[in-house]
């Protein structure tokens, strides 16, 4: 009995790690998400992705929101398509509880900071300040002032 309850287990554990991992497709510097119909950046604004060695090379920035939509309209420039700050929800459906360090995974997201990342949502309960998603924590945060910096990943619409 006791067998077959950690086979249970062990196996919820394994399926459970790949639905995660299945809903995302690499692409080289971006990332499908397959859930939410997504297009993500692999690496935090101020990095920028290597095909030779695999990883985001560079040093994260942290940007203001003003920064950051500077920032956003330049890549938009640069890139194809229309690339802009997560919602909540969106940025939210990134953390990943189980994953050690940052909470994200690594492999479609490498050298992530662990640390709060902009979203695109004002805290409806106090407009002034807008929400974040903190990747040390995995929990979300409205009290941040747009003045405040804070790591960015843009994302598309796919």
């Amino acid at each position: 009995m006791i067998k077959k309850q950690l086979f249970i287990c062990f196996f919820l554990l394994f399926f459970s790690n790949n639905v995660f991992a299945s809903n995302f497709i690499d692409k080289g510097y971006y990332v499908i998400d397959l859930k939410n119909k997504l297009e993500w950046l692999k690496c935090t604004t101020g990095q920028q992705w290597s095909d030779n060695k695999q990883e985001c090379l560079g040093t994260a920035v942290k940007l203001d929101l003003k920064s950051a939509e500077e920032a956003n309209n330049l890549l938009n420039e640069q890139i194809e398509g229309e690339w802009r700050l997560p919602s909540r929800k969106e940025l939210e459906s990134l953390i990943c509880k189980k994953c050690e360090g940052a909470k994200i995974n690594k492999t479609f997201f490498p050298n992530t900071p662990a640390e709060p990342f902009w979203t695109s949502q004002r805290n409806w309960w106090s407009p002034k300040f807008f929400w974040s998603v903190n990747f040390f924590t995995g929990h979300s945060y409205g009290r941040f002032v747009p003045e405040k910096e804070l790591f960015v990943r843009f994302v598309k619409d796919r």
